[in-house]
């Protein structure tokens, strides 16, 4: 039998804001403005349409959300799955006009949010809101 205490609703209700934080920054930069047709894209594509500068501002925004996966207690194996994402998102946007395209198509933030659900519907990030 389950007992809910105070403390474990408080961290519970603290973790499922931090989740809701992080998918909103994660529509934010891959999926904010509908381009006609119905294909969305976000800021990070559109950031990194500028040379040089918007691939790094991208990656420092997309590692947000790997930060606070990190905070929220996903398991090593998962946080390198969503940095190998954003490594790819960084490094292909890199190249001119193909990497342009690639951005608005890979979605990294997109992608490292379904990992993160795995594991946050799992429970194996359940009450570890800040476990290191």
């Amino acid at each position: 039998m389950l007992i809910n205490t105070s403390a474990g609703y408080s961290q519970a209700n603290e973790q499922a804001q931090e989740r809701s934080k992080t998918l909103r920054l994660a529509r934010l930069l891959d999926s904010s403005i509908r381009l006609p047709g119905g294909y969305r894209v976000g800021i990070d594509g559109v950031v990194g349409l500028i040379p040089g500068v918007g691939d790094v501002v991208g990656g420092a925004l997309s590692s947000l959300i790997l930060y606070k996966a990190y905070r929220m207690g996903l398991p090593n194996r998962a946080l390198l799955l969503m940095g190998g994402n954003i490594l790819i998102d960084s490094i292909m946007g890199s190249i001119p006009l193909v990497g342009d395209l690639f951005d608005f198509m890979w979605k990294s933030n997109s992608k490292n949010i379904k990992i993160l659900d795995q594991y946050y519907h799992k429970g194996i990030s359940k009450n570890a809101l800040f476990p290191r």
